[in-house]
């Protein structure tokens, strides 16, 4: 059981670091559309922000930022989101940050991975940039994905854990009361009130009979910016999933006679954050993402409770 968990704090961040990635810094005085654009340019999901007045890094700006300021200020198609086009990082900040936590929370290359898991749980967040306290550069930015797929290549060489060939039905790890969804006939605002209001990163798409059809992330919106699509948040789910740039193969999904050990491949070679979890006739039964994987596998063992605490 304590596998894992010894793994995680036996390992720092600095050894899930890439040998070679992708970072783009925002200065807090760039217009927040341009922002997004660069976001979709570069393919990456966030970006720490610089502040040149005070010489440091104050946060982060990634897709939930684009979300809520749709949500926020979109009105219909006929308006121009004035707050878009014409708002500086920092402007928004200022607005955005009366709602919420005004730090930056950051980890060292020293910090055990078992320590990045726990930050990133606990605060509820999907990006955690290593900064390097000497010379305060940010040298990657942690995600749960890269944690999951540094266990996998390296986790090799460690004995597996007798646990991973019980089933998922068995186990409970994942939501299963409550689960946020959104029918295929809803429209796109909907969506993003969902993503602001109950705070989650993916929603199956439903058909009237309650069969998942698709599911729509967090990341999809920001294909909205990519298309120049954002001031036409009327359009049905049905439409924005047609017109997804890249095509998600179906929609990924296990079954409760699954084991964990199958559920934990299936999510590490697709690369993706989370699997629903479906009944023979396809029906929404849960959700098992990797928050839930890493509690499960990491802090629980070490009777750390980050999720639900």
């Amino acid at each position: 059981m304590f596998i894992y968990m010894n793994f995680m704090k036996s390992h720092c961040c600095y050894d899930a670091i890439p040998t070679s990635s992708k970072l783009v810094i925002f200065d807090t005085t760039l217009q927040v559309k341009k922002a997004f654009f660069a976001l979709v340019a570069n393919g990456v999901r966030a970006a720490p922000l610089w502040d040149n007045k005070l010489k440091c890094f104050v946060g982060m700006l990634t897709i939930t930022d684009f979300i809520n300021i749709l949500h926020r200020y979109y009105k219909s198609p006929l308006v121009q989101i004035y707050e878009l086009e014409e708002h500086k990082i920092e402007t928004w900040r200022e607005i955005y940050l009366q709602y919420s936590v005004n730090r930056l929370i950051s980890i060292t290359p020293d910090s055990s991975l078992f320590d990045a898991i726990y930050s990133l749980l606990k605060n509820k967040i999907h990006r955690l940039p290593v900064i390097d306290p000497a010379s305060g550069n940010v040298l990657h930015i942690l995600t749960h994905k890269r944690i999951l797929k540094f266990l996998h290549i390296f986790g090799s060489m460690i004995p597996k854990p007798r646990f991973l060939q019980r089933r998922i039905n068995e186990v409970a790890i994942g939501t299963f009361r409550e689960i946020a969804t959104v029918q295929e006939s809803a429209s796109v605002y909907d969506a993003l009130t969902i993503f602001v209001e109950r705070r989650v990163s993916a929603l199956p798409v439903v058909d009237e009979k309650g069969k998942v059809v698709a599911l729509y992330s967090r990341f999809d919106v920001i294909n909205l910016a990519a298309q120049k699509n954002y001031n036409n948040l009327n359009m049905t789910m049905r439409e924005a999933i047609s017109s997804r740039a890249c095509c998600m193969e179906g929609v990924l999904k296990c079954y409760p006679h699954e084991t964990l050990e199958t559920v934990i491949d299936r999510i590490a070679k697709a690369e993706v954050h989370r699997l629903v979890l479906v009944d023979r006739d396809d029906v929404v039964r849960g959700i098992v993402s990797l928050s839930d994987l890493l509690q499960a596998l990491v802090l629980t063992p070490a009777g750390i409770d980050a999720l639900y605490s």
